[in-house]
Protein backbone atom coordinates (compact mmCIF):
# COMPACT_ATOMS: atom_id res chain seq x y z
CA UNK A 1 0.00 0.00 0.00
CA UNK A 2 1.04 3.72 0.00
CA UNK A 3 -0.40 7.46 -0.65
CA UNK A 4 -0.24 10.70 -0.63
CA UNK A 5 -0.32 13.69 1.88
CA UNK A 6 -1.45 16.66 1.06
CA UNK A 7 -0.59 19.53 3.96
CA UNK A 8 1.17 17.23 5.54
CA UNK A 9 1.85 17.32 9.84
CA UNK A 10 4.46 15.07 9.62
CA UNK A 11 7.30 13.75 7.82
CA UNK A 12 6.01 10.10 8.50
CA UNK A 13 3.13 7.52 8.39
CA UNK A 14 3.06 5.08 10.98
CA UNK A 15 1.66 1.45 9.54
CA UNK A 16 -0.27 -0.78 12.37
CA UNK A 17 -2.04 -3.86 12.54
CA UNK A 18 -4.17 -5.13 14.81
CA UNK A 19 -1.84 -4.57 17.85
CA UNK A 20 1.37 -3.67 17.02
CA UNK A 21 3.39 -1.02 14.83
CA UNK A 22 4.25 -2.05 11.49
CA UNK A 23 6.90 0.32 10.79
CA UNK A 24 7.13 3.81 10.22
CA UNK A 25 7.32 5.23 6.66
CA UNK A 26 9.18 8.21 5.74
CA UNK A 27 7.45 10.62 3.30
CA UNK A 28 9.65 11.62 -0.19
CA UNK A 29 9.87 15.17 -1.64
CA UNK A 30 6.61 14.66 -2.94
CA UNK A 31 4.96 13.95 0.17
CA UNK A 32 4.55 10.29 -0.91
CA UNK A 33 5.27 6.68 0.43
CA UNK A 34 5.08 3.11 -0.93
CA UNK A 35 5.44 0.16 1.80
CA UNK A 36 4.50 -3.70 0.66
CA UNK A 37 3.66 -5.96 3.58
CA UNK A 38 4.98 -9.36 3.78
CA UNK A 39 2.88 -12.06 4.99
CA UNK A 40 0.16 -10.33 4.95
CA UNK A 41 -3.34 -11.43 7.26
CA UNK A 42 -6.23 -10.31 5.85
CA UNK A 43 -7.97 -7.94 7.79
CA UNK A 44 -7.60 -4.15 9.21
CA UNK A 45 -4.57 -2.24 9.39
CA UNK A 46 -4.11 1.21 10.41
CA UNK A 47 -2.29 3.93 9.35
CA UNK A 48 -1.70 7.35 11.42
CA UNK A 49 -0.14 10.74 10.25
CA UNK A 50 0.38 13.25 12.93
CA UNK A 51 -2.62 12.73 15.28
CA UNK A 52 -5.19 11.53 12.45
CA UNK A 53 -5.60 7.81 12.13
CA UNK A 54 -8.06 5.11 9.86
CA UNK A 55 -8.23 1.99 8.79
CA UNK A 56 -8.18 0.06 5.52
CA UNK A 57 -9.40 -3.10 4.74
CA UNK A 58 -6.49 -5.20 3.40
CA UNK A 59 -6.34 -8.71 1.77
CA UNK A 60 -4.26 -10.53 -0.19
CA UNK A 61 -3.38 -9.41 -3.83
CA UNK A 62 -4.66 -6.01 -2.90
CA UNK A 63 -2.21 -2.65 -4.40
CA UNK A 64 -4.20 -0.18 -2.55
CA UNK A 65 -2.78 4.09 -2.90
CA UNK A 66 -4.73 6.40 -0.77
CA UNK A 67 -4.58 10.13 -1.57
CA UNK A 68 -5.74 12.94 1.18
CA UNK A 69 -5.50 16.19 2.43
CA UNK A 70 -5.19 16.89 6.21
CA UNK A 71 -7.02 19.87 5.76
CA UNK A 72 -9.91 17.99 5.55
CA UNK A 73 -8.40 14.22 6.64
CA UNK A 74 -11.65 11.40 6.41
CA UNK A 75 -13.50 13.78 4.05
CA UNK A 76 -10.77 14.06 1.87
CA UNK A 77 -9.75 10.73 1.79
CA UNK A 78 -9.78 8.72 -1.62
CA UNK A 79 -7.98 4.86 -2.05
CA UNK A 80 -7.06 3.80 -5.84
CA UNK A 81 -5.82 0.58 -7.59
CA UNK A 82 -6.81 -3.12 -6.06
CA UNK A 83 -9.12 -3.22 -3.60
CA UNK A 84 -10.19 0.29 -3.70
CA UNK A 85 -13.93 0.14 -3.74
CA UNK A 86 -14.78 -1.81 -0.87
CA UNK A 87 -12.32 0.75 1.06
CA UNK A 88 -13.87 3.36 -0.86
CA UNK A 89 -17.57 1.94 0.22
CA UNK A 90 -15.94 2.04 3.57
CA UNK A 91 -15.02 5.54 4.29
CA UNK A 92 -18.40 6.62 2.55
CA UNK A 93 -20.14 4.68 4.72
CA UNK A 94 -18.26 5.91 7.39
CA UNK A 95 -18.84 9.97 6.74
CA UNK A 96 -22.74 8.86 5.95
CA UNK A 97 -22.96 7.27 9.73
CA UNK A 98 -21.63 10.54 10.96
CA UNK A 99 -24.37 12.58 8.96
CA UNK A 100 -26.79 10.47 9.73
CA UNK A 101 -26.08 10.37 13.44
CA UNK A 102 -27.43 13.93 13.57
CA UNK A 103 -30.52 13.01 12.11
CA UNK A 104 -31.10 10.17 14.95
CA UNK A 105 -30.63 12.48 17.62
CA UNK A 106 -33.67 14.71 16.52
CA UNK A 107 -35.82 11.13 15.74
CA UNK A 108 -34.52 10.19 19.54
CA UNK A 109 -37.53 12.91 20.63
CA UNK A 110 -40.38 10.67 19.11
CA UNK A 111 -42.32 8.10 20.68
CA UNK A 112 -40.43 4.74 20.91
CA UNK A 113 -42.50 3.62 18.16
CA UNK A 114 -42.01 6.24 15.22
CA UNK A 115 -38.74 6.35 16.30
CA UNK A 116 -38.15 2.94 15.50
CA UNK A 117 -40.06 3.37 12.50
CA UNK A 118 -37.49 5.96 11.29
CA UNK A 119 -34.43 3.88 12.24
CA UNK A 120 -35.48 1.00 10.51
CA UNK A 121 -36.24 2.85 7.47
CA UNK A 122 -32.44 4.17 7.42
CA UNK A 123 -30.98 0.61 8.36
CA UNK A 124 -32.90 -0.96 5.24
CA UNK A 125 -32.11 1.83 2.79
CA UNK A 126 -28.57 1.04 4.22
CA UNK A 127 -28.84 -2.85 3.58
CA UNK A 128 -30.56 -1.96 -0.10
CA UNK A 129 -27.18 -0.25 -0.60
CA UNK A 130 -24.82 -3.15 0.24
CA UNK A 131 -26.64 -5.70 -1.58
CA UNK A 132 -26.31 -3.57 -4.75
CA UNK A 133 -22.11 -2.94 -4.38
CA UNK A 134 -22.43 -7.11 -3.56
CA UNK A 135 -24.04 -8.07 -6.26
CA UNK A 136 -22.28 -5.64 -9.00
CA UNK A 137 -18.27 -6.33 -7.37
CA UNK A 138 -18.86 -9.78 -5.96
CA UNK A 139 -16.83 -8.48 -2.76
CA UNK A 140 -14.89 -11.28 -0.18
CA UNK A 141 -16.69 -12.79 2.77
CA UNK A 142 -14.56 -10.91 5.13
CA UNK A 143 -15.67 -7.85 3.63
CA UNK A 144 -19.56 -8.95 3.53
CA UNK A 145 -18.82 -9.46 7.23
CA UNK A 146 -17.75 -6.17 7.85
CA UNK A 147 -20.17 -4.24 5.98
CA UNK A 148 -23.18 -5.56 7.76
CA UNK A 149 -21.74 -5.02 10.83
CA UNK A 150 -21.42 -1.65 10.38
CA UNK A 151 -25.01 -1.41 9.58
CA UNK A 152 -26.25 -3.89 12.73
CA UNK A 153 -23.64 -1.95 15.09
CA UNK A 154 -24.75 1.42 13.79
CA UNK A 155 -28.63 0.62 14.19
CA UNK A 156 -27.87 -0.76 17.89
CA UNK A 157 -26.13 2.15 18.72
CA UNK A 158 -29.17 4.48 18.15
CA UNK A 159 -31.59 2.41 19.92
CA UNK A 160 -29.09 2.48 23.07
CA UNK A 161 -28.50 6.22 23.02
CA UNK A 162 -32.61 6.83 22.68
CA UNK A 163 -33.08 7.27 26.49
CA UNK A 164 -30.09 9.69 26.94
CA UNK A 165 -30.86 11.74 24.24
CA UNK A 166 -34.68 11.98 24.37
CA UNK A 167 -35.43 15.42 26.01
CA UNK A 168 -37.65 13.87 28.95
CA UNK A 169 -35.51 14.46 32.61
CA UNK A 170 -37.28 11.33 34.03
CA UNK A 171 -34.77 8.53 32.73
CA UNK A 172 -36.93 5.76 34.27
CA UNK A 173 -40.29 6.67 32.85
CA UNK A 174 -38.06 7.23 29.51
CA UNK A 175 -37.22 3.50 29.85
CA UNK A 176 -40.57 2.09 31.31
CA UNK A 177 -42.05 2.98 28.46
CA UNK A 178 -39.95 1.02 25.79
CA UNK A 179 -41.55 -1.85 23.79
CA UNK A 180 -40.81 -4.81 25.53
CA UNK A 181 -38.77 -6.14 22.88
CA UNK A 182 -37.14 -2.82 21.97
CA UNK A 183 -33.68 -4.25 23.08
CA UNK A 184 -33.76 -8.25 22.40
CA UNK A 185 -31.09 -8.40 19.92
CA UNK A 186 -28.60 -7.84 23.14
CA UNK A 187 -29.60 -11.67 23.65
CA UNK A 188 -27.29 -12.00 20.10
CA UNK A 189 -24.59 -9.77 21.27
CA UNK A 190 -20.69 -10.67 21.58
CA UNK A 191 -19.12 -8.26 23.73
CA UNK A 192 -15.70 -9.73 23.67
CA UNK A 193 -15.90 -10.02 19.76
CA UNK A 194 -11.93 -9.60 19.54
CA UNK A 195 -12.34 -9.13 15.34
CA UNK A 196 -14.29 -6.25 16.00
CA UNK A 197 -12.35 -4.63 19.38
CA UNK A 198 -10.82 -2.02 17.58
CA UNK A 199 -13.24 -1.39 14.77
CA UNK A 200 -15.05 2.21 15.46
CA UNK A 201 -18.86 1.06 14.94
CA UNK A 202 -18.28 -1.82 17.34
CA UNK A 203 -16.26 0.41 19.43
CA UNK A 204 -19.08 3.22 19.72
CA UNK A 205 -21.90 0.52 20.27
CA UNK A 206 -20.06 -1.23 23.39
CA UNK A 207 -20.05 2.78 25.08
CA UNK A 208 -23.77 3.12 23.86
CA UNK A 209 -24.82 0.01 25.35
CA UNK A 210 -22.85 -0.17 28.60
CA UNK A 211 -23.95 3.53 29.38
CA UNK A 212 -27.93 2.65 28.81
CA UNK A 213 -27.04 -1.01 30.80
CA UNK A 214 -25.74 1.43 34.00
CA UNK A 215 -28.28 2.76 33.78
CA UNK A 216 -30.81 0.58 33.76
CA UNK A 217 -29.23 -0.82 36.47
CA UNK A 218 -28.58 2.21 37.92
CA UNK A 219 -32.56 2.88 38.40
CA UNK A 220 -33.62 -0.06 40.21
CA UNK A 221 -31.70 1.62 43.35
CA UNK A 222 -31.55 5.14 42.36
CA UNK A 223 -33.14 8.01 45.27
CA UNK A 224 -34.50 9.81 42.38
CA UNK A 225 -35.39 8.82 38.70
CA UNK A 226 -33.55 12.05 37.40
CA UNK A 227 -29.88 10.83 35.66
CA UNK A 228 -26.18 12.46 35.81
CA UNK A 229 -23.62 11.56 34.03
CA UNK A 230 -21.40 12.52 37.43
CA UNK A 231 -23.03 10.33 39.65
CA UNK A 232 -20.98 8.29 41.28
CA UNK A 233 -23.05 5.77 41.85
CA UNK A 234 -23.75 5.37 38.35
CA UNK A 235 -20.44 5.12 37.31
CA UNK A 236 -20.12 2.63 39.67
CA UNK A 237 -22.60 1.06 38.25
CA UNK A 238 -21.04 1.23 34.84
CA UNK A 239 -17.65 -0.60 35.93
CA UNK A 240 -19.71 -3.05 37.57
CA UNK A 241 -21.39 -4.02 34.50
CA UNK A 242 -18.39 -3.97 32.00
CA UNK A 243 -16.85 -6.31 34.73
CA UNK A 244 -19.42 -8.48 34.19
CA UNK A 245 -20.29 -8.73 30.61
CA UNK A 246 -16.45 -8.46 29.37
CA UNK A 247 -14.10 -11.00 29.76
CA UNK A 248 -12.03 -10.00 26.30
CA UNK A 249 -9.05 -8.42 28.58
CA UNK A 250 -8.07 -6.06 25.66
CA UNK A 251 -12.01 -4.95 25.57
CA UNK A 252 -12.76 -4.50 29.19
CA UNK A 253 -9.65 -2.68 30.28
CA UNK A 254 -10.16 0.26 27.02
CA UNK A 255 -13.69 0.40 28.23
CA UNK A 256 -13.09 0.62 32.30
CA UNK A 257 -10.03 3.10 30.96
CA UNK A 258 -12.57 4.99 28.63
CA UNK A 259 -15.41 5.83 31.42
CA UNK A 260 -12.81 6.23 34.97
CA UNK A 261 -10.93 8.98 32.92
CA UNK A 262 -14.71 10.48 31.48
CA UNK A 263 -15.79 10.61 35.29
CA UNK A 264 -12.70 11.88 36.70
CA UNK A 265 -12.32 14.98 34.00
CA UNK A 266 -15.92 15.88 35.19
CA UNK A 267 -16.46 14.81 38.83
CA UNK A 268 -16.47 18.15 40.79
CA UNK A 269 -16.37 16.55 43.96
CA UNK A 270 -13.32 15.24 44.60
CA UNK A 271 -14.09 12.84 47.05
CA UNK A 272 -15.37 10.64 44.64
CA UNK A 273 -12.10 10.10 42.79
CA UNK A 274 -11.09 7.34 45.01
CA UNK A 275 -14.04 5.58 44.92
CA UNK A 276 -14.28 5.69 40.94
CA UNK A 277 -10.22 4.77 40.90
CA UNK A 278 -10.50 1.69 43.71
CA UNK A 279 -12.77 0.11 41.45
CA UNK A 280 -11.11 0.92 38.39
CA UNK A 281 -7.97 -0.65 39.54
CA UNK A 282 -9.35 -3.81 40.92
CA UNK A 283 -10.84 -5.02 38.07
CA UNK A 284 -8.48 -3.23 35.12
CA UNK A 285 -5.44 -5.28 34.46
CA UNK A 286 -3.22 -3.14 32.18
CA UNK A 287 -0.77 -1.59 34.02
CA UNK A 288 0.02 1.55 31.56
CA UNK A 289 -3.13 2.31 31.62
CA UNK A 290 -3.79 2.00 35.59
CA UNK A 291 -0.45 4.36 35.82
CA UNK A 292 -2.43 6.93 33.57
CA UNK A 293 -5.52 6.90 35.83
CA UNK A 294 -3.32 7.88 38.96
CA UNK A 295 -1.41 10.10 37.08
CA UNK A 296 -4.00 12.02 35.66
CA UNK A 297 -6.14 11.85 38.70
CA UNK A 298 -3.03 13.54 41.09
CA UNK A 299 -3.27 16.19 37.80
CA UNK A 300 -6.51 16.73 38.86
CA UNK A 301 -6.26 17.03 42.56
CA UNK A 302 -3.68 19.68 41.48
CA UNK A 303 -7.10 22.10 39.89
CA UNK A 304 -9.10 22.34 42.69
CA UNK A 305 -10.60 25.98 43.08
CA UNK A 306 -8.10 28.29 45.12
CA UNK A 307 -4.74 26.14 44.12
CA UNK A 308 -2.13 28.20 41.68
CA UNK A 309 -2.50 27.74 37.82
CA UNK A 310 0.52 24.90 36.88
CA UNK A 311 3.65 26.27 35.75
CA UNK A 312 3.46 25.53 32.11
CA UNK A 313 5.44 27.34 29.08
CA UNK A 314 3.48 28.18 26.46
CA UNK A 315 4.75 30.12 22.62
CA UNK A 316 3.22 33.07 21.03
CA UNK A 317 3.20 33.86 17.34
CA UNK A 318 5.89 35.49 17.66
CA UNK A 319 7.99 32.53 18.88
CA UNK A 320 8.73 33.42 22.50
CA UNK A 321 8.78 31.10 25.19
CA UNK A 322 6.66 32.65 28.70
CA UNK A 323 4.92 31.54 31.56
CA UNK A 324 1.30 31.01 31.14
CA UNK A 325 1.01 32.71 34.83
CA UNK A 326 2.25 35.75 33.54
CA UNK A 327 -0.69 36.48 30.96
CA UNK A 328 -2.91 36.52 34.20
CA UNK A 329 -3.49 40.00 34.38
CA UNK A 330 -7.17 39.73 35.06
CA UNK A 331 -9.84 37.26 35.14
CA UNK A 332 -8.87 34.91 32.83
CA UNK A 333 -10.46 31.61 30.34
CA UNK A 334 -8.10 29.27 29.07
CA UNK A 335 -9.73 26.99 26.35
CA UNK A 336 -8.04 24.38 24.10
CA UNK A 337 -7.80 22.78 20.76
CA UNK A 338 -6.58 20.63 18.17
CA UNK A 339 -6.34 19.90 14.46
CA UNK A 340 -7.85 16.64 15.18
CA UNK A 341 -11.44 18.59 16.03
CA UNK A 342 -11.30 21.06 13.10
CA UNK A 343 -15.42 21.36 14.14
CA UNK A 344 -14.29 22.40 17.81
CA UNK A 345 -11.58 24.73 16.91
CA UNK A 346 -14.34 26.75 15.02
CA UNK A 347 -16.99 26.79 17.55
CA UNK A 348 -14.96 27.43 20.49
CA UNK A 349 -13.34 30.53 18.36
CA UNK A 350 -16.87 32.13 17.46
CA UNK A 351 -18.14 31.33 21.01
CA UNK A 352 -15.59 32.99 22.33
CA UNK A 353 -15.81 36.68 20.28
CA UNK A 354 -19.12 36.32 21.17
CA UNK A 355 -17.98 36.51 24.86
CA UNK A 356 -15.30 38.89 24.23
CA UNK A 357 -17.81 41.30 23.57
CA UNK A 358 -20.04 40.52 26.30
CA UNK A 359 -17.59 40.36 28.94
CA UNK A 360 -14.28 42.76 28.21
CA UNK A 361 -13.46 42.07 31.57
CA UNK A 362 -12.46 38.53 31.10
CA UNK A 363 -9.54 37.76 28.77
CA UNK A 364 -9.30 34.83 26.69
CA UNK A 365 -6.52 32.51 26.31
CA UNK A 366 -6.61 29.79 23.41
CA UNK A 367 -3.91 27.27 23.81
CA UNK A 368 -3.70 24.83 21.04
CA UNK A 369 -1.88 21.30 22.31
CA UNK A 370 -0.53 19.32 19.10
CA UNK A 371 2.66 18.38 19.24
CA UNK A 372 2.98 19.48 15.22
CA UNK A 373 5.61 22.26 13.95
CA UNK A 374 5.17 25.99 14.87
CA UNK A 375 4.34 26.61 11.59
CA UNK A 376 1.52 24.35 11.10
CA UNK A 377 0.24 25.85 14.12
CA UNK A 378 0.57 29.48 12.79
CA UNK A 379 -0.67 29.26 9.49
CA UNK A 380 -3.88 27.58 10.81
CA UNK A 381 -4.48 30.43 13.05
CA UNK A 382 -3.72 33.05 10.86
CA UNK A 383 -6.14 32.17 8.03
CA UNK A 384 -9.13 32.28 10.58
CA UNK A 385 -10.52 35.66 11.41
CA UNK A 386 -10.27 35.84 14.90
CA UNK A 387 -8.26 37.87 17.19
CA UNK A 388 -4.77 36.61 17.10
CA UNK A 389 -3.13 38.16 20.12
CA UNK A 390 -4.19 35.72 22.73
CA UNK A 391 -2.99 32.61 20.40
CA UNK A 392 -0.69 29.59 21.90
CA UNK A 393 1.21 26.28 21.32
CA UNK A 394 2.70 24.37 24.52
CA UNK A 395 6.02 24.36 24.46
CA UNK A 396 6.18 20.47 25.65
CA UNK A 397 2.61 19.15 24.64
CA UNK A 398 2.08 15.92 25.79
CA UNK A 399 3.37 17.14 29.21
CA UNK A 400 1.61 20.08 29.52
CA UNK A 401 -1.80 18.07 28.39
CA UNK A 402 -0.84 16.01 31.30
CA UNK A 403 -0.17 18.75 33.86
CA UNK A 404 -3.47 20.19 32.93
CA UNK A 405 -5.12 17.01 32.60
CA UNK A 406 -6.95 18.35 29.79
CA UNK A 407 -9.32 15.39 29.14
CA UNK A 408 -12.11 16.11 27.13
CA UNK A 409 -10.83 18.77 24.73
CA UNK A 410 -13.63 21.01 25.66
CA UNK A 411 -11.97 21.36 29.41
CA UNK A 412 -11.98 24.91 30.17
CA UNK A 413 -9.76 26.50 32.98
CA UNK A 414 -10.82 29.82 34.84
CA UNK A 415 -8.67 31.73 36.65
CA UNK A 416 -9.06 34.67 38.63
CA UNK A 417 -6.36 37.75 38.54
CA UNK A 418 -4.01 36.38 41.22
CA UNK A 419 -3.28 33.02 38.89
CA UNK A 420 -5.95 31.08 41.42
CA UNK A 421 -8.50 28.59 39.57
CA UNK A 422 -12.04 29.07 39.98
CA UNK A 423 -12.75 26.05 38.04
CA UNK A 424 -10.71 23.92 36.43
CA UNK A 425 -13.02 21.59 34.98
CA UNK A 426 -15.68 24.06 32.95
CA UNK A 427 -17.01 24.21 29.74
CA UNK A 428 -17.60 27.35 27.41
CA UNK A 429 -21.47 25.31 25.78
CA UNK A 430 -22.39 23.98 28.69
CA UNK A 431 -25.27 25.62 30.86
CA UNK A 432 -24.82 28.17 32.88
CA UNK A 433 -21.51 28.56 31.72
CA UNK A 434 -22.33 32.41 31.40
CA UNK A 435 -23.04 32.67 35.39
CA UNK A 436 -19.84 30.98 35.86
CA UNK A 437 -17.97 34.23 33.58
CA UNK A 438 -20.17 36.23 36.01
CA UNK A 439 -18.78 34.61 39.15
CA UNK A 440 -15.56 34.67 37.73
CA UNK A 441 -15.76 38.48 38.00
CA UNK A 442 -17.05 38.49 41.52
CA UNK A 443 -13.92 36.96 42.64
Amino acid sequence: MGGEIINKNTDYVVLFDSKDVIDTVKLDGNNRFSYKIENLNPGFYTFRHGGEIQMVLLEPGDSIMFRLNTFDFDESLVYTGKGAKKNNYLINDFLQNEIEEKRVFKFCQLTPESFEHQINAIRTKKNRKLKHFQEKNKPSALFNKIAQANIDYSYFSSKEIYPFVHYGRNKKKIIEALPDDFYDYRKTIDYNDDFFKDYFNYHAFLRHSFNNIALESHLKHADKARFSWTDCCYNMDRLEAIDSLVSNTEIKNQLLYHYSMSFLSKNKKIEFNDKIIKSFLEKSTDKKKNDLIVSYSKSVNKLKPGEHFPDVRVLNLQNDVVAINTLFKKPTVVYFWSHLYKDYFENSHKRVNELMIKYPEIEFISVNIDDYSTERWASTVKKKKFALQNEYLFEKPQQSVEQLAIYPLTKVIMVNNKSKIVNGHANMFAHGFEEELLGLLNQ
